[in-house]
């Protein structure tokens, strides 16, 4: 059984969508590579973000012990 006319065209499109051209599958490849390397910066960003708001919104806020109080 040997495939026919219609299935070796529709073969020879699907070849030529994915391979045609000016190398799409390579754009589309460099194109998610860039998508995951600005995922990966923004995670890196937002970290650094909220360690450095950790640091500056810890303040001491104990209330200090009244010594006229204490000594009566």
């Amino acid at each position: 059984m040997s495939p026919s006319w219609i299935q070796l065209l529709i073969v020879v499109v699907v070849a030529l969508l994915l391979f045609g051209g000016r190398g799409r599958i390579s754009s589309i490849m460099g194109d998610m590579a860039k998508g995951i390397g600005a995922f990966r910066k923004g995670l890196k960003d937002e970290e650094e973000t909220k360690s450095v708001e950790k640091d500056e919104s810890m303040v001491n806020v104990t209330p200090q012990k009244d010594e006229t109080k204490a000594s009566s």
